[in-house]
């Protein structure tokens, strides 16, 4: 029996320097879901470090883009043609400074908003009619450049909520792939109680 598999694609970008800044919360959800999965074997593909497990009979492709946000959309082209994926079965989950911090919005189609890594993999899938995941990370404070704010660490005070953002992120990701879109919408569009 074949099991129908699933892409899940967190953004952000390599390197030391950047793990814990809030433009990396895509790939702190993917970590998150390969823990609790028990997914370990890792291998570089499509430019991107990529995972598999099985999930209530179906099997999950998790991945991190390595090619720095704004060419991320070469990773996800890869991985979808790779797999030979109907781009239903793909999410993609990424920082959104348009979200209240904490908030989580599961949309079927969309703009890029402004996100970089967004607007790549719009331009290489050719469409924006893909299911995407968005995390809140907030507005900059005062006249912040966006550019700087997203690529600094949480504060110490969002560090507390982050790992219950990231474990429901990990949830809506999960219900996607178990029981649809509409579903995932339905039941995490929405906030964090801090």
């Amino acid at each position: 029996m074949t099991l129908e598999t699933f892409l899940i694609i967190g953004l952000g970008n390599p390197g030391r320097e950047y793990k814990d800044t809030r433009h990396n919360i895509g790939f702190m959800m993917i970590d998150r879901i390969a823990v609790r999965l028990n997914a370990q074997k890792i291998k570089l593909q499509s430019k991107a470090i990529v995972t598999d497990t099985i999930y209530q009979e179906r099997k999950l492709i998790l991945a991190k883009p390595q090619t720095y946000m704004n060419l991320s959309g070469q990773s996800v082209q890869g991985l979808l043609n790779f797999y030979k994926l109907p781009i239903e079965n793909l999410i993609v989950a990424h920082d959104d400074l348009d979200i209240p911090f904490g908030t989580i919005r599961i949309r079927p189609s969309g703009g890029p908003g402004g996100q970089r890594g967004m607007a790549s993999t719009i331009e290489q899938l050719g469409t924006k009619d893909f299911p995407r995941l968005r995390l809140g990370i907030g507005r900059p404070p005062g006249r912040m450049d966006p550019a700087a704010y997203v690529l600094q660490e949480f504060s110490r005070e969002d560090q507390k909520f982050l790992p219950e953002i990231l474990d429901r992120a990990a949830d809506a990701a999960l219900t996607f792939v178990t029981d649809g879109l509409n579903k995932a919408m339905n039941k995490y569009n929405g906030g964090v109680e801090k």
